[in-house]
């Protein structure tokens, strides 16, 4: 077993005091075969109420209720997560396109098969045909592995501080996006060839994250049979392994936001935003 501690700070600056209305925290990673919570804790600034719950796509939401004026709002998550040796991942098994989802599955996957932009069809559509030819055929994780290349090979890397994600007709002209506008592409261009897919929020063990320097990540997940959900990373141009950490899921980018909520004040009383994600192996033993 492997154990890693994930430190996510984030704060938030004001020129005077604001009244915070309440924020959604999707901070606690997904748990499952493949990795498990041992310990998580949460501190707020100023004084705060924090209760749990469980949205539609089983990710674990926090509220936290601000309780005083501030000209500083600091939130604080430290998790310690185990990943069994055991546990498989980044391994895509073949799937014959077109994928088939049988009755059980095909209420549940009809909402990741709806576009989050169906203005941009045409774009995506076009994209997905000059990348894969007109009429794809023969294995879909190959043909995902293809559309994952080219976004990681097209798309150039670049970190944006801006709330929200670029549309699919954004990026592609522009050639350039953070991982949430990669992941917002890739998604849709699997949606236009019939496969369901997701959304997906967490974390990304790399140099930066083991300095103090990372931040959030984003990537896809694709629901293939046979295979269940699998994930494609444009952003590092590979499928997703024991190094990304799945914090949220949703049929919608904006669904899983790592921190969101509103103050009551001038616009111009915000002055900034700091994050900073810091990713450290652990002795499990020493930790007990």
């Amino acid at each position: 077993m492997s154990r890693l501690r994930i430190v996510h700070d984030t704060v938030y600056r004001y020129r005077r005091p604001v009244q915070f209305g309440s924020h959604r925290l999707v901070l606690r990673p997904r748990e499952g075969h493949d990795l498990n919570v041992a310990r998580m804790t949460l501190e707020a600034q100023p004084t705060f109420r924090l209760a749990w719950s469980r949205d539609i796509f089983g990710n674990s939401v926090g509220i936290l209720t601000l309780l005083e004026p501030s000209d500083t709002l600091h939130i604080r998550s430290e998790v310690l997560l185990d990943r069994p040796e055991h546990a498989v991942v980044g391994h895509v098994g073949p799937v014959e396109y077109p994928a088939s989802y049988g009755a059980l599955e095909a209420a549940a996957t009809a909402v990741y098969l709806t576009p989050s932009y169906p203005n941009d069809h045409a774009a995506v559509r076009a994209f997905v045909f000059e990348t894969l030819g007109l009429a794809p055929r023969g294995d879909v994780a190959e043909a995902l592995n293809r559309l994952n290349a080219e976004i990681y090979q097209r798309i150039a890397y670049r970190r944006r501080e801006e709330k929200g994600v670029q549309t699919p007709s954004q990026t592609l002209p522009l050639g350039t996006g953070s991982c949430r506008d990669k992941a917002t592409l890739f998604l849709e261009c699997a949606r236009t060839l019939g496969i369901a897919a997701r959304f997906a929020s967490g974390y990304l063990d790399s140099a930066a994250s083991e300095a103090g320097r990372g931040a959030t990540h984003a990537w896809a997940e694709v629901y293939l049979p046979e295979n269940g959900w699998c994930g494609f990373d444009p952003t590092v141009g590979r499928v997703t392994g024991d190094d990304h950490v799945v914090v949220g899921v949703s049929a919608h980018p904006r669904g899983v936001m790592p921190i969101s909520g509103k103050y009551t004040g001038d616009p111009a009383d915000f002055v900034g935003m700091e994050v900073a994600v810091h990713i450290s192996p652990v002795d499990a033993r020493a930790e007990g």
